[in-house]
């Protein structure tokens, strides 16, 4: 017999709860579509938009935030694997350089729907065939949102490596020397002196690998993801009406874009003020 439930646990069991309310909360207060003030809210009254059971406002809604969340959460991901790729490419370690360039021609050379798919049932293979070897013979399923994340942080990282290494040889060399002569190691003259002068640089690049990504989300709804264009054709098959859902699904992708090129124009304004001081 199991006891009663530890106080710390019901306690975290709270917080969690407490804190998926919050966050329920606000992407509601916040959802340009279907919040309070959402187009949908105020616009689509009365037709196949309209949001709750009557129409299909709330499912477009939800795959906006998914298609968001998707590109948000791959491209720190993806940074961070470029970034270190790139430290690779410049290694003096040959077997470093050879593995870093290994990985930027599999990736950038295929598909990035086949990627996906190796990812997610290739993986779902192997960690089977490895718990197999344990006795655990349950079927396991690897989650669409997180094989899709990993799928797409790989292609952007590939490419990703080589805009950063771009930059970083646009950088001179010089620049470390003198890290070096002010006493600095190699890791504080990376943070204080190369990354500001990397970012800035690699910016443009980076902004246009940032639009590529935020078209790529579509590939996961291949995999069952309810991101826009699944949920879009969904809404196609049900009501027939393709014109009016596949448009509507080109101008989010649009508006995101859009929002995109704004944010990005003022990062760099703002790395230009950085960069002039």
């Amino acid at each position: 017999m199991t006891g009663p439930p530890d106080k710390g646990e019901v306690l975290m069991d709270g917080l969690f709860s407490a804190l998926g309310s919050a966050l329920a909360w606000i992407v509601n207060i916040i959802d340009p579509l279907c919040g309070p003030v959402g187009i949908f809210t105020w616009f689509g009254n009365s037709t196949l938009l309209a949001c709750g059971d009557t129409g299909w406002g709330d499912e477009i809604a939800s795959g906006l935030q998914i298609t968001v969340a998707v590109a948000l959460c791959t491209l720190p991901v993806g940074l961070l694997i470029g970034f270190i790729v790139a430290l690779g490419q410049q290694s003096e370690d040959r077997l470093l350089r050879l593995a870093s360039g290994i990985y930027t021609t599999i990736f950038r050379g295929m598909p990035e729907l086949l990627t996906l798919f190796i990812i997610y049932y290739g993986a779902q293979i192997a960690i089977q065939s490895l718990l197999s070897s344990f006795g655990y013979d349950e079927r396991i399923e690897i989650n669409a949102f997180v094989a899709g994340m990993i799928a797409l942080s790989v292609v952007f990282s590939a490419y990703c490596s080589e805009v950063l290494l771009s930059a970083f040889r646009a950088i001179p060399k010089g620049q470390y020397e003198a890290g070096d002569a002010l006493g600095l190691r190699r890791g504080r003259t990376m943070i204080l002196v190369i990354l500001p002068q990397l970012i800035r640089i690699a910016l443009p690049g980076l902004a246009n690998l940032w639009m590529i990504l935020l078209k790529d989300t579509s590939y996961v709804s291949i995999i069952g993801l309810a991101d826009i264009l699944r949920q879009t054709g969904v809404a196609v098959r049900v009501t027939k009406d393709a014109f009016l859902f596949y448009s509507l699904a080109c101008a989010l992708y649009l508006a995101l874009a859009i929002v995109s090129s704004i944010g990005i124009g003022a990062i760099e304004r703002w790395t230009g003020k950085q960069g002039t001081r």
